[in-house]
C-alpha cells in the first residue's frame, strides 16, 4: 500500500474533491483517480460514490478515513522523531586510534562526518599504544583486535580484516620473495613494538596447519606509520593489517607475499567504557564507519586479497 495513495485519499474526503487534492499533492487528476483505484483494489470495495459534481464517502470510506488519518499521522511522528533524533548528533567526541591507519583514513573520514553533522567536535589522539579509559580523557577507542579487558564494550568496524606479509619491488628486485613461512628468518623483518612487547612472532595458516615463526631485523618501531614507511622505502618485508596497505598494494607500491597462507585475524573494533557512552553520536558515528569501511574493502580491495 503506497502512501500517496492515502493521501490522495485523505486530501480528496477531506476537500470533497478528486481536482482539488490533485492540486494541493501536485498531481494530475488522471494520476490521482489511479491512486484511489490502486486503495480500493487493495481493500476491495468502493471508498467514494462519485457524480460529476459531487463526491462522498461510502460508509466503508467513513470508517477507513479515521485509520488512514491515524496512519499518516503516525509516520509523520516518526519522521518527527528522526529529525529530533538528528539534532541530537552534536557534542565533542575525544577518540584514541591507531597511527598508521589514523592518519591515513580515518582522520579524512571524520572530517566527512563533520560535514554531515556540523555540530560535532573531535578531539583525536593518534597512538599505537591503547588507551587507558580509567586513567586518560577518552570516549572511544577504535582498535585492532578484540581487548583483553572484558568489562569493556567491542563494537565491530570491519571484523574479516587480517594481517598480510609485504614488501616493496625495490626490496624484492635484491631478495628473493619467500615461498614458505619458514624462510622469512632469512629475511630483514620490520617489526613492531606494542606495550614493550615486540610483535616477532607471525603467525600464518594453511587449511588446517598453523604455522609460527620467530623473524628477526633491525629495525623495531611502536608507531605503525614508521613500519610503513620502512617497507615501502625497501628496508625489509613488514606484516600489516590489510586495512593499513590496501592502497599501496592496489598500486603496486607494495607486493603481496604468500599470497597462499593466511594472516593473523586483525579485526578492528569500535570500544568504550561502558554502553551508558554509546550516545546518538557515537551510534551514528560507528554506523557511518562500518558503511565507509564496507566501500573502502570492495573499492581498494585487490583481486589477489
Amino acid at each position: 500500500m503506497r502512501i500517496e495513495d492515502l493521501l490522495v485519499f485523505v486530501r480528496a474526503a477531506e476537500n470533497g474533491s478528486f481536482s482539488t487534492a490533485a492540486r494541493e499533492l501536485d498531481l494530475t487528476p488522471a494520476v490521482a483517480s489511479a491512486a484511489l483505484k490502486r486503495l480500493e483494489a487493495e481493500l476491495q470495495t468502493r471508498l467514494f460514490v462519485r457524480s460529476t459534481r459531487r463526491l462522498r464517502l461510502t460508509s466503508d470510506g467513513e470508517r477507513y478515513l479515521e485509520h488512514a488519518r491515524s496512519a499518516l499521522a503516525a509516520l509523520e511522528a516518526g519522521r518527527d522523531a528522526i529529525a529530533q533524533d538528528k539534532q541530537h548528533i552534536s557534542g565533542t567526541l575525544s577518540i584514541s586510534m591507531p597511527s598508521d591507519l589514523g592518519r591515513n583514513l580515518l582522520t579524512g573520514w571524520l572530517d566527512d562526518f563533520q560535514r554531515e553533522h556540523p555540530a560535532v567536535g573531535f578531539q583525536i589522539r593518534i597512538s599505537d599504544r591503547l588507551a587507558d579509559f580509567y586513567r586518560q580523557p577518552v570516549d572511544i577507542a577504535l582498535r585492532y583486535g578484540a581487548p583483553e579487558d572484558s568489562s569493556l564494550v567491542a563494537l565491530p568496524l570491519e571484523p574479516t580484516n587480517r594481517r598480510v606479509l609485504v614488501a616493496s619491488p625495490d626490496y624484492l628486485a635484491r631478495h628473493p620473495a619467500p615461498q614458505t613461512p619458514a624462510q622469512l628468518r632469512q629475511h630483514n623483518c620490520l617489526r613492531f613494538l606494542l606495550s614493550d612487547t615486540v610483535h616477532e612472532r607471525w603467525r600464518f595458516s594453511q587449511g588446517d596447519t598453523d604455522y609460527t615463526v620467530a623473524v628477526h631485523g633491525d629495525r623495531v618501531s611502536d608507531d605503525g606509520e614508521v613500519v610503513r614507511r620502512w617497507v615501502l622505502a625497501g628496508l625489509g618485508i613488514a606484516y600489516k593489517s590489510k586495512l593499513d596497505v590496501l592502497p599501496d598494494l592496489q598500486t603496486g607500491r607494495l607486493q603481496l607475499l604468500l599470497p597462499h597462507y593466511q594472516g593473523e585475524a586483525a579485526p578492528m573494533y569500535l570500544l568504550c567504557a561502558h554502553r551508558l557512552t554509546l550516545s546518538p553520536t557515537v551510534i551514528r558515528l560507528r554506523e557511518y564507519l562500518q558503511s565507509r569501511f564496507a566501500r573502502y574493502i570492495q573499492i581498494a580491495n585487490p583481486a589477489a586479497l
